[in-house]
């Protein structure tokens, strides 16, 4: 995949250009944590990139999904944390959109290598609706648009895809990352390849699941996916419910030589905590338990793979890792995954709660790469090609 990327511009200074970032992140009450913020981290090269070419930028991200003009959900916050990560003042324009004028006046004001935030795009039901009318007016205050928001690219909203067919566009830094990265695991990667993937149902990543498999050497599951495949054997799933429709899908990977499933896992009673927690062949859940973890003979197993790979993506923690006592599987893989990555295999981790389990284990800065997207990135991999990235592809 050949994108147009910030090279196509030759001379930025001066330029209006409209950046969509991703600052989509986790708000506790109005602050950021320091694990929380590794998004507006990955957007800093962009941004720095662009005004030190002398571009005056207009930085658009969207948060959360609400209601028109709801203010808990206001980039305020936010803009201001990744303000004093750049070192940079970065203005902030909470002026309604839909108010001819309003905006306008105070970009007028932006110099060269300065920088503005508009406030939550989806206050605006013509963000998401992809509203041409809406992309017009975005378009009107730019000469350049550049889409640096990998995680939001399989969304078809006017911030994202509107935009871009109406500007000179180009990816940015991070997108481009992103692309190459992900790209590599698909075009003949270096084998062994393997990955490791959790989740709540088949189902909902059977597309990704279906190209790993068709791609990788060894697809290791866990998690719910895990449970689905119990269930096509005909054992019991205890507290965890599985569709008809992921047991017959269960059935279709089984027969697909290079899948694992987990053999044995950790249990418990409900309430979490309060029953005894055992050990268990993926044979011997009964109807009162839950699965909550990956037990050690499968670590052993999952482990012994990811020792002998040379490519390794994993997307989905294995247990419930927040609580200690199910955080082993987890914590084990995924610092082996990371102490296998630069260098002797080229390691890729995942979404959210992935890149949440990866910062527990304190080993972020070996993996190769961490992508920002969760839902973009299953989508990539299950082999399409993204709405926000086909205005940006070359001819």
């Amino acid at each position: 995949m050949k994108l147009l990327t910030l090279s196509r511009f030759k001379n930025l200074k001066g330029k209006r250009v409209l950046l969509r970032v991703d600052f989509n992140i986790p708000l506790g009450n109005g602050k950021i944590g320091p694990e929380e913020d590794h998004k507006l981290r990955a957007s800093l090269e962009t941004v720095s990139h662009l005004l030190t070419q002398g571009a005056r930028v207009i930085i658009v991200s969207h948060l959360g999904r609400p209601k028109e003009g709801d203010p808990e959900l206001t980039l305020k916050p936010i803009v201001s944390r990744f303000s004093k990560l750049l070192g940079k003042k970065i203005a902030f324009i909470d002026d309604c959109l839909d108010e001819e004028g309003a905006v306008e006046k105070k970009l007028a004001k932006l110099k060269d290598g300065q920088a503005a935030a508009l406030e939550n795009i989806r206050y605006y039901y013509g963000e998401e609706d992809n509203d041409v009318f809406f992309s017009r007016r975005l378009a009107s205050f730019a000469d350049i648009y550049v889409n640096d928001a990998f995680a939001v690219s399989h969304r078809d909203a006017a911030s994202v895809v509107g935009v871009a067919k109406l500007l000179p566009a180009a990816a940015g830094l991070l997108l481009e990352k992103e692309v190459q990265a992900l790209s590599r695991l698909l075009e003949k990667p270096k084998r062994p390849m393997v990955a490791l993937m959790s989740g709540m149902k088949i189902s909902s990543k059977l597309p990704t699941l279906k190209k790993m498999l068709a791609v990788a050497d060894k697809v290791m599951i866990a998690g719910g996916l895990g449970v689905g495949c119990y269930a096509a054997k005909g054992y019991e799933t205890g507290l965890i419910p599985i569709s008809a429709e992921d047991r017959q899908l269960a059935k279709e990977i089984l027969k697909k030589k290079n899948l694992m499933i987990p053999s044995d896992v950790v249990v418990t009673k409900h309430p979490v905590g309060k029953g005894a927690v055992r050990v268990t062949p993926v044979d011997g859940i009964k109807k009162d338990e839950e699965v909550m973890d990956i037990g050690p003979e499968t670590i052993r197993r999952y482990a012994a793979e990811i020792k002998s790979a040379q490519t390794i993506v994993w997307n989905g923690p294995v247990g419930h890792f927040e609580v200690k006592t199910f955080s082993h599987g987890t914590m084990a893989l995924g610092t082996l995954i990371a102490a296998r990555s630069k260098g002797k295999a080229f390691g890729v981790v995942g979404g959210g709660e992935t890149v949440a389990a990866l910062a527990q284990t304190k080993m972020s800065e070996w993996m190769d790469h961490i992508s920002t997207g969760g839902g973009a990135m299953l989508e990539f991999l299950a082999g399409k090609v993204l709405p926000g990235l086909k205005p940006l592809l070359k001819k």
